[in-house]
């Protein structure tokens, strides 16, 4: 580790209460550069989790990065004390019917109830894996059915910006498994103690 230890807590500090990057700048008196490349390497050392989901889920998808940009797949438990988010960034701007299938295999349980919006790529996913499908028409001004998980995009909208202030196509990944581990497992950001105790592991020496 290159930072003084206090430099390095401080810098910590500010990861885990979702202090920005430039703020972050500010406080430590590193550069955006290193101060970026600090976020990242805490990003890196949260150990790699998909949620499966299952009950009931909401699912939907959203772009990012404009025309050249990429494609995010994002579903929601939902109910009571319920906070997994499951997802998958898609290679190019465009879902299509076997992303959501594959989706579903991957990370939803059968027999789970899944809400979606009115969109092609969802028609008769019931027939693809075992669930019980239920649509929101958006033109008939139905949203009840998608509310959670369409808040939830918003929620990490505001996230990259607030945090990050925005975001490349090769990063958009990364982003948004912090942001889900943010959201499933908030406990791990108390302090940076805490996030220490998660993601360090003990390993052999000679």
């Amino acid at each position: 580790m290159k930072l003084p230890l206090q430099q390095f807590w401080l810098v910590l500090w500010c990861w885990t209460t979702q202090i920005p990057v430039k703020q972050t700048r500010a406080r430590t008196q590193l550069s955006e550069k290193a101060v970026r490349h600090q976020f990242e390497e805490f990003r890196h050392h949260l150990p790699y989790k998909q949620e499966v989901l299952e009950a009931m889920i909401q699912l939907d998808e959203a772009y990012f990065g404009g025309k050249n940009g990429k494609a995010l797949m994002m579903a929601k438990e939902v109910g009571t004390g319920r906070r997994k988010l499951a997802y998958v960034v898609l290679p190019d701007t465009h879902s299509v019917r076997e992303h959501a299938s594959w989706f579903l295999e991957s990370y939803v349980i059968p027999a789970s109830i899944v809400y979606t919006d009115g969109a092609s790529i969802y028609k008769e996913i019931d027939k693809w894996w075992p669930i019980y499908h239920y649509r929101d028409i958006h033109k008939k001004f139905e949203f009840e059915l998608t509310s959670e998980i369409e808040g939830t995009f918003g929620v990490l909208r505001t996230f990259i910006r607030r945090m990050y202030h925005h975001v490349t196509c090769d990063k958009l990944g990364e982003y948004v498994g912090e942001f889900c581990y943010r959201f499933s497992h908030p406990e791990i950001f108390d302090s940076p103690y805490q996030y220490l105790l998660f993601s360090l592991s003990l390993v052999t020496t000679r």
